[in-house]
């Protein structure tokens, strides 16, 4: 397999400073401040647990993608909390969640979700995973699917081995190497399908967001956090009589111009396994970011169409 960046970074990291810790938390604040939730810390598995917390109604648990944490969901929260309980962690080692002690290894993660889930939900929530975590989460519903009342995976890895196109590669190999102002707009070129746009609809959201995103990506637990997740979830195939055994209902949600896992690889898992898709206009990777509106729909949709028992057989 073609080096994705994600090793070679790793290998490459040294331990650098980052941000001036003051200027990292100012910059997290003000993406929280506007949001309606409750930012508290959870003692799960092991990992000091940064969650956002807010709304009434059925629990949704949103997971963000890899070097990312849980703002990475502020224009989707808010709508969000007026039809449900939104629960948004920070994965472990990313964000202001701290791995204790010990190896962030496959099972760790995957008790740290079902631990997550018993602490946070009433009822067995809807789990939203995206790129790296929806990985995770396609994982958990394997054999822990009776957890769950849906899964909804975005723009998700595991569906066949990381091989992102050229040019996202590269871009990911040089922010992961060489963390800058630079690196990290040319990797959100590869991420977004109109990165001008996308600044322009962030707002006063773009310099925290980019200030935050550089921090944590030059922080060495990050780093390393990225590095166990990439390989024990993000870079591997998911074998296929796993995936049969979701008896949860499934929805697939992509950018159409996804340049990491391209759309004919979810086109590819709908057919098998019966999966709904729901793809996105003018969006590459990251809906969430790029397109809220448009994820917010296929959200909805996912959470209350009805489900054909058969349909996933």
């Amino acid at each position: 397999m073609a080096d994705t960046g994600v090793e070679s970074a790793a290998r490459a990291a040294t331990a650098r400073p980052g941000e001036p810790s003051s200027h990292a938390e100012d910059a997290r604040r003000r993406l929280l401040r506007t949001m309606p939730v409750t930012e508290r810390r959870l003692q799960i598995a092991g990992v000091s647990t940064a969650v956002l917390d807010g709304g009434k109604g059925p629990p949704v648990v949103l997971l963000h993608g890899p070097s990312a944490y849980a703002a990475h969901w502020l224009q989707v929260i808010p709508d969000l909390v007026t039809t449900h309980r939104v629960i948004a962690p920070d994965l472990p080692g990313h964000g202001a969640s701290e791995v204790i002690d010990g190896a962030l290894d496959a099972e760790r993660v995957l008790a740290w979700l079902g631990d997550l889930i018993a602490q946070t939900c009433t009822t067995p929530p809807v789990l939203v995973g995206q790129l790296l975590s929806g990985a995770i989460a396609a994982r958990f519903a394997c054999d822990r699917g009776h957890r769950l009342s849906r899964l909804v995976l975005v723009d998700t890895f595991g569906l066949r081995p990381f091989q992102p196109a050229p040019e996202f590669g590269l871009a990911l190999q040089q922010f992961l190497a060489q963390p800058t102002e630079d690196t990290h707009r040319s990797l959100w070129r590869q991420c977004a399908f109109d990165l001008d746009r996308l600044r322009r609809r962030m707002g006063d959201h773009w310099a925290p967001f980019e200030t935050y995103n550089l921090a944590r990506a030059r922080s060495p637990t990050v780093q390393a956090a990225l590095s166990s997740l990439m390989e024990s979830f993000g870079m591997h195939t998911i074998p296929a009589d796993g995936l049969a055994r979701i008896a949860v209902p499934t929805t697939l949600i992509w950018g159409r111009h996804d340049r990491a896992t391209p759309l004919s690889v979810a086109e590819t898992a709908s057919a098998q396994f019966g999966w709904p898709l729901s793809v996105i206009e003018n969006c590459a990777d990251d809906p969430p970011v790029e397109q809220p509106d448009a994820l917010l729909r296929a959200l909805h949709t996912a959470m209350s169409e009805r489900w054909n028992q058969g349909a996933n057989a």
